[in-house]
């Protein structure tokens, strides 16, 4: 004897067979064929962990609340609730947002972006438990990708939202090409660990990214917002500036997020400048601003020796530091370099 189970939830079902010499292991076969679920809820718990180890869809079973017998074929029809679950990681930076005012608040500066750019082309990184994901693919006439590393998310969110077949891109965010041929905007909840490794490959894409929205640590986004003749000014301060306008939007509390981070996020969007500065080449600026920022506490003079001429060196503006310097400055000391 066997007895079919069909599991049932609010995206799909799926029907399994169960060998009758399972379910005597915890009773008899014909104890499931009763009209009313037995009253420990327990053992249909037991009994559909079997099914679950055959079922990747079915990770996790809430609560079974009913069951109902088709006596021909001998199928056991159980609706139950069903989430399936996943790991979070600390090596992957993983916060995920959990506060939908803070989701609606990212959305709405999203289709102020899409509608101000006219794109249709849109990436999330990192959409972890897809908080923003479930709102962005609702978005009309968008062209949507995300990118996701963790097997298990890619699973959880196939699974999920199954519109999302095929438009996840199952690697890490800084290894990949660009997903589009044409201009596009990328957004996410980033992850800590690699927020700083985002902005430099959107930098790589600048091209193609006129509008980047991302959550990061507040500290970073405050360092990329960073004026001159600020203790965090530094390298992406500047190297960002340069090309992008930076807003910073709003706040998020650690409540926000599971499990809570240590330290306050903050939302940023960058608006890609339509007037660039002028300099010799973008490799050049690159290479002085790094060079200087490496030594902050050092004058221009001593930090960026090897880039300039004794004479150049000179001039008055290496007895200042790096942190005093306008992104015009370290543009104009392109042109002065070796």
């Amino acid at each position: 004897m066997s007895i079919r189970f069909k599991l049932t939830s609010d995206i799909s079902t799926t029907s399994y067979t169960v060998p009758a010499r399972t379910c005597r292991r915890y009773g008899r076969a014909s104890n499931l064929l009763h009209q009313k679920p037995p009253a420990a809820p327990k053992y249909f718990v037991t009994r559909t962990s079997y099914l679950k180890s055959h079922a990747v869809a079915f990770n996790h079973i809430r609560h079974l609340t009913s069951y109902t017998v088709h006596p021909t074929p001998n199928i056991v029809h159980m609706p139950y609730f069903c989430t399936m679950q996943y790991t979070l990681k600390k090596s992957l930076g993983q916060h995920f947002l959990r506060d939908e005012n803070i989701c609606r608040k990212i959305v709405a500066a999203l289709e102020k972006s899409l509608e101000d750019t006219a794109i249709t082309q849109l990436l999330e990184v990192g959409p972890g438990g897809g908080a923003l994901t479930k709102h962005l693919i609702q978005l009309a006439n968008i062209d949507f990708k995300a990118v996701e590393l963790d097997d298990e998310k890619v699973t959880y969110l196939e699974h999920t939202y199954p519109g999302l077949k095929d438009k996840i891109i199952h690697k890490s965010f800084l290894d990949i090409d660009a997903p589009f041929d044409n201009n596009f905007i990328v957004v996410g909840n980033f992850p800590y660990n690699i927020s700083s490794q985002i902005l430099f490959k959107v930098l790589d894409w600048k091209d193609q990214v006129p509008v980047c929205i991302g959550m990061f640590q507040k500290e970073v986004a405050q360092r990329v917002a960073a004026k001159p003749n600020s203790k965090v000014y530094g390298i992406i301060s500047v190297l960002i500036q340069a090309f992008y306008d930076v807003e910073y939007l709003f706040d998020v509390p650690q409540g926000c997020f599971n499990p809570p981070p240590k330290v306050m996020s903050g939302v940023i969007r960058l608006v890609r400048k339509t007037n660039a500065y002028e300099m010799r080449s973008v490799k050049d600026f690159f290479t002085v601003v790094k060079t200087s920022f490496n030594q902050r506490r050092k004058t221009l003079r001593n930090a960026s020796r090897s880039l300039f001429s004794e004479d150049v060196l000179k001039d008055e503006i290496f007895n200042k530091r790096a942190e005093q310097l306008s992104i015009d400055d370290f543009a104009a000391l392109t042109f002065r370099m070796k």
